[in-house]
């Protein structure tokens, strides 16, 4: 896999080189990353790749010829037609189903905009998808492409120290991730681990775990459980999830 990202800023997303599953991923090849900088592909003196906007307005705007340019030296170098994506707030939600899309192909290119935004041409012209981290606003588009990489990565074969952490992760059953302890068994200030995860019976730590991920995916993101979905038996551990939680509330 090859993943190329446009940014005014290389150096920092460059860093994924040094830490974790990522950069360990990187030092062992298993994908490549190149960062591309527009500015060394634009035609002003000064360096420069934005502009005022036209129709007035604060901020400026990343310009279009930049931008383009960058993207044609990247199509030479791949010889591919990887997808062109854009991390903006406008985009749909990245989510861990789009991450495994983008797992199983060969690469892509993320697009890391800066000030106000860029010029809507470059968005008609050359990009594929927008995608977005969440509503909320970001001084660029580094974290979030950071962040698509690491999720894509991970998902990598081999790249993970257990296979199963990839396929146990939140989401990819699309429900949040049950609750995870470790030792000590006992803590003086918070209390003990649940009995069931010292049990040494996996059949029923697996239906207590996956009792947990329906029931913090209720109360938490409850668009994602649709009760008509769920099977008998999920609906079934759902609503004993849900008596429990009553419970200890009416016990306090």
């Amino acid at each position: 896999m090859r993943i190329d990202v446009i940014t005014l800023f290389p150096e920092w997303v460059s860093q994924l080189e040094h830490f974790g599953v990522v950069g360990r991923a990187l030092r062992q090849t298993r994908f490549t990353l190149a960062c591309w900088n527009p500015r060394d592909y634009g035609a002003r003196a000064d360096g420069r790749v934005d502009d005022r906007p036209y129709g007035g307005g604060p901020g400026m705007v990343m310009q279009y010829a930049p931008l383009a340019a960058t993207l044609a030296a990247i199509r030479q170098v791949r010889a591919d037609t990887a997808p062109v994506i854009l991390m903006s707030p406008a985009g749909v939600s990245f989510e861990q189903g789009r991450a495994a899309e983008l797992a199983a192909g060969s690469g892509f290119i993320l697009v890391a905009g800066r000030y106000e935004g860029i010029d809507q041409r470059f968005i008609d012209h050359c990009v594929d998808a927008e995608l977005s981290m969440g509503d909320f606003v970001l001084s660029g588009g580094e974290l979030p492409a950071m962040s698509v990489i690491d999720a894509v990565v991970r998902l990598q074969g081999g790249v993970l120290g257990d296979a199963r952490s990839a396929v146990e992760d939140s989401f990819t059953d699309n429900l949040l991730d049950y609750p995870h302890y470790t030792r000590p068994a006992e803590s003086a200030e918070a209390g003990g681990v649940p009995e069931v995860l010292l049990s040494g019976d996996h059949a029923a730590i697996a239906r207590w775990r996956q009792k947990q991920a329906l029931g913090l995916t209720w109360m938490r993101r409850p668009a994602r459980v649709i009760r008509e979905r769920l099977s008998a038996a999920e609906r079934a551990l759902l609503d004993e999830f849900i008596a429990e939680q009553a419970a200890a509330t009416d016990d306090e």
